[in-house]
């Protein structure tokens, strides 16, 4: 099927059809998992020329082929190519360093993943790149910020502990007219839910970890690029030498099959038991941008088609140990890092030591949610029993 056809279905449909090729698969549904390294050349001219499809394994597989050609049918028509990395910090690391040297400034969201802020501070300060923060709700505002070696901005929407929504559109025609790249975290929506590409974002990177994995049980990234941005992407890759196991490649294609009726459940859950907690006497605010009456709603109406199942809470002001009580006394949500799985978590954050740009002053506890795909009705037992562990506590 041609790109132009391809791109007239609806992305469930992408997702489900695109990357296969039944008949060279001798009629079976997936392709198989290609395990290897030597790629071996008929003649020795074709090894001179490096003349094949595949010249080694770590430039890819049949598998890893099938699994970029479906994700670049769901990123759209502006994706020029997608890369592979065995980790979602892999995707942020390999595309700052693939884009930036030394000299460089680059431009970072406050409200960034904490391990982006960590390898800014630590390896780029190293290799002698500066990093600005910048308020997430700035907007056009950005302008002032850009110094004459300013080479990208990084932003990610939402946040994933404190959840603003920066408006990437205004960000990047800033950017663009600076000369800039602009480089979003697109974990939270995915591609089905936020084609950043369209939105004037050059790089777009996920922790497919999280969503396009769906099932807590692998470590992946994805790097999806512009014909701009794309060149240099490809060579950081080939440079650095990432790449992803070949299990972990049909574990995430397997995965991206089912992320529509995934991402729908955790869509409604999600929104409902924010609506739910929002009520709540215990809880002072919710932070997720689907709900009317959060600050960047507006912004994700227009921009997104959905939500996922993570957001934070902030409790009415409580001692750690009542919080710690409450934590304890869940059964159906785990406390571990990470998100995206069929599971419900719930961990404590205070992102205060690592804001440079704002001030993060909640008003009392922080905990960040994943709905998963458990019954609503349950989640809702669950925590009620928490919250009355909480007042019995304090």
């Amino acid at each position: 099927m041609d790109s132009s056809s391809l791109q007239e279905q609806h992305a469930e449909t992408r997702l489900v059809t695109s990357g296969r090729d039944t008949k060279a698969q001798k009629g079976f549904v997936n392709p198989p998992v290609f395990h290897g390294s030597t790629v071996l050349y008929p003649t020795a001219e074709d090894l001179h020329a490096h003349r094949g499809e595949f010249t080694y394994g770590r430039h890819g597989s049949p598998t890893t082929k099938a699994f970029q050609e479906t994700l670049m049918a769901l990123e759209g028509p502006q994706c020029a190519g997608v890369g592979i990395v065995p980790s979602g910090l892999s995707a942020i690391s390999t595309t700052l360093l693939s884009v930036l040297k030394a000299g460089d400034h680059i431009l970072v969201v406050d409200n960034i993943y904490r391990p982006s802020r960590n390898f800014c501070n630590g390896m780029l300060t190293r290799y002698g790149v500066e990093t600005t923060y910048f308020d997430p709700m700035i907007g056009a505002g950005i302008d002032k910020l850009f110094k004459p070696n300013t080479r990208a901005v990084l932003v990610e929407a939402p946040g994933s502990q404190s959840f603003e929504m920066p408006d990437i559109r205004a960000i990047a025609e800033v950017a663009h007219g600076r000369g800039a790249l602009v480089i979003d975290d697109n974990t939270w929506a995915t591609p089905l839910y936020h084609r950043s590409l369209d939105q004037g974002v050059d790089i777009s990177m996920q922790a497919a970890t999280k969503y396009i994995g769906g099932h807590s049980d692998i470590m992946f990234g994805t790097i999806s690029a512009n014909a701009k941005a794309w060149p240099m992407i490809a060579e950081g890759i080939r440079l650095l030498g990432v790449c992803a196991g070949p299990d972990d490649v049909f574990l995430a294609l397997r995965g991206l099959r089912t992320l529509s009726v995934r991402l729908a459940q955790h869509h409604r859950s999600g929104l409902e038991m924010a609506r739910w907690l929002a009520a709540r006497p215990e809880v002072a605010r919710v932070l997720h941008p689907g709900l009317e009456t959060d600050p960047g709603h507006a912004i994700w109406k227009r921009d997104f088609t959905g939500a996922s199942g993570l957001f934070s809470i902030v409790l009415k002001p409580a001692p750690q140990q009542a919080v710690d009580t409450m934590l304890n006394t869940l059964k159906l949500f785990g406390m571990g890092f990470s998100w995206g799985g069929f599971e419900s978590l719930a961990i404590p954050f205070d992102c205060d030591a690592y804001r440079t740009a704002t001030k993060w002053e909640p008003g009392g506890p922080t905990l960040r949610l994943h709905i998963g795909l458990e019954s609503t009705d349950d989640l809702k037992a669950d925590l009620d029993r928490g919250f009355a562990a909480l007042k019995a506590a304090m």
